[in-house]
């Protein structure tokens, strides 16, 4: 017999989380669950051990479990809507932008550990890359770092549970069937659970999910874009200037060659460069810690280029896994990485050169050849990029410099909504970044409050 739900939260990453936490405060005694594919916050620990080489997990504790893949993030929250997702555009600025303040007053309850710092944007940085033809996105930005924000987590997760909302690890959602005024979800454990309402918060890991969804129950849906590129490592004095100031910098370029977006983006000061299992497609990620007896040498960030595609093809998460698949295979079912200098003399690098480099590898990556990998119009508009990036940070360009392929960020399609409270059905809501429209805590976990007022009425 199933368990009936006032709403059950599809996914416990911040959205999830937020949505569950408002619907308490907006109707007390209101009867909600989270189901999480993957394992409890505590028991998230990746086996990658001293060398940071993914061991395969069925279910990965970097990319999955309660707190989401931001568990493990830096734990960066943008205070604003220049970038990050498009919930500005969805709600307009000023409102989006209050949920965003309602979102870190959240946090400012559950981090017990000192009040994180806050880095303001700063005009003259601005002007050096507009000076160079890039651009500095300009946005305030609070920074917890892996270590508090995993405990503001932990903290938030325990409190939803004291307030009654039942958490349930490895319920991994396989379908949602209407059952008169309500919905059947069935798990791929063979349990199931009734619910009036739902929300569904399954992040950019639950793209094929959510396309299942709108296929069933005949939401139209929209392509969305997708990033291709590499993780960037290099030493951390090289980014001071602007590290110390802004934290992290958000450079967009627009490469000569074709045209094309390149962004920089996820940067980590002090950080270490680690691998996910996304399905089975292993892709490098990067982090870095509050802590800094946690910090290395090094910094690193990602590089892509975003892609959109056109008709007739609609299959743009397919594109971005089989090139992440392709890196896998030439690197033994590992993140391939290459020297800068290799890549541009048209040399794979070896264990020997690597072992040769001022920049120590923080992740036990596969010597290898990245350009056997990426299309070439993706490479070339990489290339173009750590050039122009070289202009406002000399160094960038060094041969040391280290590029670990892939990373890419495949969204989920955009459904198209039956109203502006992000309702794909009847009782049935989309949040977060599988809803095609955030990309970050913040906005996710604005989406989710957003959500929790929408079905309470508020």
């Amino acid at each position: 017999m199933s368990v009936k739900y006032d709403v059950a939260i599809i996914g416990g990453g911040i959205g999830g989380l937020m949505a569950a936490y408002r619907l308490h405060k907006n109707i007390p005694g209101i009867k909600t669950v989270i189901t999480e594919r993957g394992n409890t916050l505590e028991n998230r620990h990746c086996p990658a051990g001293k060398n940071n080489t993914c061991v395969h997990c069925k279910h990965c504790s970097i990319t999955s479990g309660f707190a989401g893949a931001g568990a493990f993030s830096d734990g960066k929250f943008n205070l604003g809507t220049a970038y990050g997702g498009t919930l500005g555009e969805e709600l307009g600025d000023d409102t989006a932008n209050r949920y965003i303040n309602e979102v870190d007053e959240v946090l400012k309850t559950y981090c017990t550990s000192g009040e994180p710092k806050v880095y303001m944007s700063n005009e003259e940085l601005k002007l050096k890359c507009l000076q160079n033809n890039l651009r500095l996105l300009d946005m305030n930005v609070k920074h917890l770092g892996t270590d508090k924000n995993y405990l503001t987590m932990q903290n938030l997760i325990k409190a939803l549970g004291e307030m009654g909302t039942d958490l349930l690890a490895f319920y991994d959602c396989d379908k949602i069937e209407k059952t008169g005024d309500g919905y059947l979800l069935r798990y791929k454990n063979g349990e199931t659970i009734e619910a009036d309402k739902i929300i569904i918060a399954t992040g950019r890991g639950g793209a094929n999910f959510v396309a299942d969804f709108c296929r069933d129950f005949g939401v139209k849906t929209r392509s969305n874009y997708v990033d291709i590129g590499v993780r960037v490592e290099m030493k951390d004095i090289i980014w001071k200037e602007f590290s110390d100031r802004i934290y992290e910098p958000k450079i967009l370029y627009k490469t000569k060659t074709f045209e094309d977006r390149c962004r920089m983006f996820c940067f980590n000061k002090g950080g270490l460069v680690s691998a996910e299992n996304n399905h089975g497609i292993i892709t490098a990620n990067g982090h870095s810690f509050a802590d800094p007896d946690r910090k290395t040498e090094n910094c690193n960030f990602a590089i892509l280029s975003s892609i959109r595609f056109t008709e007739p093809f609609n299959q743009p998460t397919e594109y971005a896994e089989s090139i992440s698949r392709l890196a896998n295979m030439i690197g033994k079912g590992n993140v391939l990485v290459q020297r800068f200098g290799d890549l541009i003399r048209g040399r794979r690098t070896n264990e020997h050169r690597l072992g040769q480099n001022t920049v120590i590898p923080t992740l036990k990556a596969t010597a290898g050849d990245i350009s056997l990998v990426l299309p070439h119009r993706i490479l070339t508009n990489i290339i173009e990029t750590i050039y122009a990036l070289d202009r406002v940070a000399p160094g960038t360009a060094n041969d040391d410099t280290l590029l670990y392929g892939c990373e890419s960020k495949y969204y989920s399609i955009r459904p198209v909504f039956l109203n502006d409270k992000f309702e794909l059905v009847d009782n049935v809501y989309i949040i977060g970044d599988g809803s095609g429209i955030c990309r970050g805590l913040s906005q996710s976990g604005a989406m989710g409050i957003y959500v929790a007022d929408c079905i309470a009425g508020v």
